[in-house]
């Protein structure tokens, strides 16, 4: 009895993958050939340095050690390199972040149409659905590359100037309270909470690029995203509202915030990331349906 083996890869499935490969390169070079594109890069660079400075030379520290001191633990021990990073990147995160994701987002269909390469590149036997999404991919990957620099950034500037050690987590929000880690806990979660701001990051590239695929200016769509964003935290944050906050797309944004919990409540990280998952489905949906009904040849 001759043993059953795999059908060989044809040619045209290996010619498939290869293309697949080669314009997700493309689209990779022309996304990281711009230098718009490391505008994020650059600003978060100026922002966590002067934001550590302040932190070192300033009187910035004096509240991390009144609640250290407070809880009864050594201010030596957790007034570190971590700390102060993570610190740093809780407001970068919720401002500049989404901004430039948003940027990326918009610009990913909306700037070829308006520069007049789209038709070129549809000119190709390519369906239009594949298009977006290895563009998709492509936004998807400088995301991931955007929140991981963030935290990069942030401990390599303040390892000159605080020593490593433990995590104090102190929470900027109302309600305030903190979490207290021992280095080595401190730096994984330190490095899970990057790795799960990459689904923020990757949501505002994705809501930028929903509103890219309909026929408008890259700014418009950049600005659409953003006006959705803001409206959503102001409406969270409004006390009288606070019922209605599994309702709002920036609660589940945040979600990143729960790995710095002392108690990580994982039942409800899992449901923020299967919702953003879905919104990032629907956000694809929705582009490809409006993209492939443009009349962009013409």
């Amino acid at each position: 009895m001759i043993p059953r083996t795999a059908p060989p890869l044809t040619p045209s499935r290996w010619a498939s993958g290869h293309l697949f490969w080669s314009q997700f390169r493309n689209e990779l070079i022309k996304l990281f050939g711009k230098r718009r594109t490391y505008i994020g890069f650059g600003a978060f660079l100026l922002a966590q340095n002067a934001v550590i400075l302040l932190f070192r030379f300033g009187h910035a520290t004096r509240g991390l050690k009144r609640q250290l001191e407070g809880g009864g633990y050594p201010v030596e021990q957790y007034l570190t390199s971590l700390t102060i990073a993570t610190q740093v990147v809780l407001p970068i995160a919720f401002l500049l972040l989404p901004l430039y994701a948003a940027l990326v987002g918009g610009d990913l269909v909306a700037k070829e149409a308006e520069e007049g390469t789209l038709r070129m590149v549809l000119a190709r036997p390519i369906s239009r659905v594949r298009l977006l999404g290895v563009k998709w991919l492509a936004g998807a990957f400088f995301s991931v590359c955007l929140s991981l620099s963030l935290g990069v950034f942030g401990l390599a500037l303040a390892l000159p100037w605080f020593p490593f050690g433990g995590l104090f987590a102190l929470r900027l929000e109302s309600g305030g309270g903190f979490s207290v880690f021992s280095t080595g806990d401190g730096l994984w979660r330190f490095a899970a909470a990057h790795l799960l701001l990459a689904t923020k990051t990757v949501t505002v590239m994705g809501l930028g690029f929903v509103f890219s695929c309909f026929n408008m200016k890259p700014a418009a769509a950049t600005i659409l995203a953003l006006t959705i964003l803001f409206a959503n935290a102001v409406l969270m944050n409004i006390p009288w509202f606070s019922e209605y906050q599994g309702w709002f797309l920036t609660h589940h944004l945040d979600t990143w915030k729960l790995i710095l919990e002392q108690q990580v409540p994982w039942s409800e990280m899992g449901e923020s990331l299967s919702l953003l998952v879905g919104y990032n489905l629907t956000f694809f949906v929705i582009g490809a349906t409006t993209f492939q009904l443009r009349d962009i040849k013409s």
